[in-house]
């Protein structure tokens, strides 16, 4: 089997074969966000053995992703893991013939081309508009293909952008961005389990057809929900005024640079990224706030739980925890940690 024996059954599937099991070992993916559907994605993809995985997340482990994020571990939660890392040690006891990259970051302007633009295929994990449409256009710019999926309360979508002349974008599909708020999320609705683990699911399998470069790979918005027992296909056409595949203008990519702050799914948080990160002097700001509440370093952040509660990144980059809103969150990260 030319090394491969432990994907013997796989390589039997005449989808795959011995070809496309050596494509998959060369091949590079990203999967951005590992929560319910990244962990699955991520998963499936270093046991199919794809050869370079990167991670990235922004968030640490909490107990209550424990019911659907099925990488993580109770123990996870007591060490305040970085889901990025965490992802990364289990997958290197499942296999470790995979290089796995761990990125503990927030995706946005300034960094998504170079987390792209070296892959062969990006797959969504993320819980937020704002990062998907980033995702669109810095894959476009770069010519890779990427897989859309999504999820809330019992229903899910996927669908693949393979960048073709005369396919569609994820811009196509939904031409304007949502407004925060205006749609339901894991926040408002909750999410449950198996919805998470199908979409995923399809979304990895959709990885592996693209990877071996197979003539089935589906060209077609996939949408389940496992509670009202639906499913429907439905064929997504290419906008001709589509301003990112057809007027190649990225909008989102060539915003200047700023602080700005994002609500986190799945908990009453927000995360502030301020501009022109530097790096956070943990020991100073651990002196002073020891003085106010308790504080608990580690090797990947500085916890604080007092009148507020929050958790800061080495690079400046914080989480401010039952806030309500924007303003409190910055409020937080002005008065305890600084401009």
């Amino acid at each position: 089997m030319g090394g491969f024996e432990r994907y013997k059954r796989q390589i039997t599937f005449d989808g795959i074969g011995e070809a496309g099991q050596a494509k998959l070992s060369a091949a590079r993916v990203c999967v951005v966000g590992v929560g319910a559907l990244g962990t699955v994605v991520a998963n499936s993809l270093c046991r199919s053995g794809v050869g370079f995985i990167r991670v990235i997340d922004r968030d640490y482990v909490e107990e209550t992703n424990l019911q659907r994020q099925v990488l993580f571990t109770e123990r996870d939660v007591s060490e305040g893991a970085p889901k990025a890392i965490a992802v990364a040690e289990h997958l290197a006891g499942i296999n470790s013939t995979v290089m796995v990259e761990a990125v503990v970051d927030d995706v946005n302007a300034s960094n998504v081309e170079r987390f792209v633009s070296d892959v062969d295929l990006v797959l969504d994990g993320v819980d937020n508009f704002e990062t998907r449409f980033l995702i669109n256009e810095a894959c476009h710019k770069h010519g890779v293909k990427w897989v859309y999926g999504g999820v809330v309360a019992s229903g899910g979508a996927t669908m693949n952008i393979l960048q073709k002349d005369d396919g569609p974008c994820f811009r196509c599909f939904m031409p304007e961005m949502p407004e925060p708020g205006s749609y339901p999320t894991c926040n408002t609705v909750g999410v449950v389990n198996p919805i998470t683990g199908i979409i995923a699911s399809y979304e990895a399998a959709e990885a592996l057809k693209i990877l071996t470069g197979s003539g089935d790979v589906s060209d077609q918005y996939l949408a389940v929900d496992v509670w009202e027992n639906l499913s429907s296909y439905i064929k997504v056409n290419k906008n001709p005024d589509c301003p990112v595949c057809v007027g190649k203008k990225y909008e989102l990519l060539d915003r200047p640079a700023a602080s700005y702050a994002v609500s986190l799914c799945g908990h009453d948080s927000w995360q502030i990224i301020p501009e022109g990160r530097d790096s956070a002097d943990f020991g100073a700001l651990a002196a002073r706030l020891e003085k106010i509440g308790e504080v608990k370093l580690t090797k990947f952040l500085l916890r604080f739980d007092g009148d507020v509660s929050f958790k800061l990144f080495p690079d400046g980059r914080a989480i401010i925890e039952n806030v309500k809103d924007e303003t409190g969150a910055r409020e937080v990260y002005a008065e305890y940690i600084g401009s």
